[in-house]
């Protein structure tokens, strides 16, 4: 009787594993099931703005935007592996210029340097279908009126003549949202000192910043700086 029992129970525990692993959403395999609904000429170069416009107007919760915006990155385009590690850095709050701390998820160490100096950190309010949700959003300046925007981005992605093109990005005080900082919030001192003596958000990132833009060959190399600057 106690055999049957064990093996009874074994099955039930199974069978609940199964369907818990069943009722998750795989966020990885439906990004790229619908790369090239989102990327419609397949160039995704610094388009990270895209796949935030595809993630936010999804009838989603919080928890499943927040999984989904650890997969790109906002700066390259480029998909992450689900399981990449975030980096810890401040972003210059817009208006405000106080340092927001947080996490992000980026391709490649560059990104993170290009991002911390081009972009600036905006507080976003947004329904989700768990209720209304606040959190940091990363966003560059309109580059639309750009005499050198960068040849390698479908321009058409981003703008509408000198416009944002709001129905390919998403705008926020015409500036556009290129990303989620995780964990956003107002840096302690202590925080700010860590990423600054950081080996690759203190001393590499200072290197990279201070590196002429026609020398730039790592990561997204000019292209993003380009776009952002």
């Amino acid at each position: 009787m106690k055999k049957i029992f064990n093996i009874f129970l074994i099955v039930f525990l199974i069978s609940f594993q199964l369907k818990s692993f069943a009722g998750e959403k795989n966020y990885h395999k439906e990004l790229i099931t619908d790369w090239s609904r989102i990327f419609p000429d397949k160039n995704r170069n610094a388009a990270g703005p895209k796949f935030f416009k595809y993630i936010i107007d999804k009838k989603i919760t919080y928890k499943d935007f927040v999984e989904f915006n650890k997969l790109y990155c906002a700066v390259s385009g480029s998909l992450i592996d689900p399981n990449s590690d975030s980096e810890f850095l401040f972003i210059k709050e817009s208006k405000t210029n106080k340092k927001i701390c947080g996490n992000y998820y980026r391709c490649c160490v560059p990104c993170s340097c290009d991002l911390m100096k081009y972009s600036e950190a905006q507080k976003m309010k947004h329904k989700f279908e768990d209720g209304f949700k606040e959190f940091y959003v990363l966003t560059i300046k309109n580059p639309c009126s750009k005499k050198d925007f960068p040849n390698r981005v479908n321009k058409d992605y981003f703008c509408n003549g000198d416009k944002i093109n709001k129905s390919e990005v998403y705008s926020l005080n015409d500036r556009i949202v290129i990303g989620l900082l995780h964990n956003g919030k107002n840096c302690a001192k202590d925080e700010v000192d860590f990423v600054k003596s950081h080996q690759v958000t203190g001393r590499y990132c200072e290197l990279r910043n201070n590196t002429p833009l026609e020398n730039l060959d790592a990561g997204m190399g000019d292209i993003f700086i380009k776009l952002a600057r």
